[in-house]
């Protein structure tokens, strides 16, 4: 025997002893030991067996699901592709454009992935009970950003304002630099970068200068009360009239608007397109300057008159 042997049999040769209360003769032991060395052997060859089997019956299984993977992998591919290019023929804004086609991918291949564990038999409940108690804890964690989620899909397909706009938000006035899924970026005109979050822009009031192709200059000049209203009216015309960035339709308004506490004040309305706004504006308040001190129309400052009277005692 050899040394592996010599110690079964010992072992055997105790456990015999110890259950009968005497000494067992080396041919029983021998014996004893081959019976359980082959009782152990089976067991072994069974369970090897059973699992060689399984395998086999579990490959075909293991084989399609990778088949069904790798072809809706392909398939969910090609129908992205194709609607990244039907949503580039539509109005849709770039971003909303991109986080569809991503969300669309996304939810594509969880279909893909279901169908290949279902393949193999996996449980469809329980795979869908962990998909929606790990959505349900995602949503709680992220509630903010879903809220400017949601601020960001009403933003780009309502469409209040786009890039490049000049806008009135939350106290900021500037250029909309970029519209993302979370965020919305201002350029102000000092030149300061504001993200604003989207779920406040869906809430806030939004001016938006540049929706319309016009825009209105409204401006207002102060006469002294001895000068003459009607040639300060035509000076103003004459300035308005003197440059075609101006626009003729709807028509300028000057008026006298109020009788000011120290001068007459008259209403200036006058509208530009968008891109002449700022440079046409200037340019009134400048060249009305202008024509009213070669005129010698004054511009007064607040003043007031004491009159004093002699009172005999």
């Amino acid at each position: 025997m050899n040394e592996n042997t010599t110690d079964i049999v010992t072992t055997v040769t105790e456990a015999v002893s110890k259950l009968t209360g005497t000494e067992a003769s080396s041919e029983e032991i021998t014996e004893t030991a081959r019976v359980s060395i082959q009782e152990q052997v089976t067991r072994t060859a069974t369970i090897l067996e059973r699992a060689l089997d399984h395998l086999k019956n579990a490959v075909p299984s293991l084989l399609m699901a990778v088949l069904v993977l790798i072809i809706g992998v392909i398939i969910s591919r090609l129908i992205a592709g194709l609607v990244r290019r039907t949503m580039k023929r539509s109005n849709i804004d770039g971003a909303a454009r991109s986080f569809l086609v991503s969300l669309i991918r996304i939810i594509l291949y969880m279909v893909v992935i279901i169908m290949a564990l279902s393949v193999i038999n996996v449980p469809m409940s329980s795979v869908i009970t962990v998909f929606g108690a790990a959505g349900l804890a995602i949503s709680l964690a992220l509630q903010n950003c879903l809220s400017n989620l949601c601020g960001g899909f009403i933003i780009l397909f309502s469409k209040p304002f786009s890039a490049g706009d000049i806008i009135e938000l939350d106290g900021s006035v500037g250029n909309v630099e970029e519209i993302s899924i979370l965020y919305t970026k201002i350029q102000t005109f000092d030149g300061k970068t504001i993200c604003i979050p989207n779920g406040k822009v869906s809430d806030a009031k939004i001016v938006n200068y540049t929706a319309s192709p016009t825009r209105r200059i409204d401006l207002r000049f102060d006469i002294g009360y001895g000068d003459d209203f009607k040639t300060a009216r035509d000076l103003i015309l004459e300035v308005i009239h003197g440059n075609r960035r101006f626009l003729t339709d709807p028509e300028p308004v000057v008026r006298m608007t109020s009788h000011g506490e120290s001068s007459i004040v008259i209403d200036v309305k006058v509208f530009v397109i968008n891109e002449d706004y700022e440079a046409m504006r200037y340019y009134l308040l400048e060249s009305v300057k202008e024509q009213f001190d070669v005129s010698g129309i004054e511009i007064p400052y607040k003043q007031v008159d004491v009159h004093i009277k002699d009172v005999i005692s």
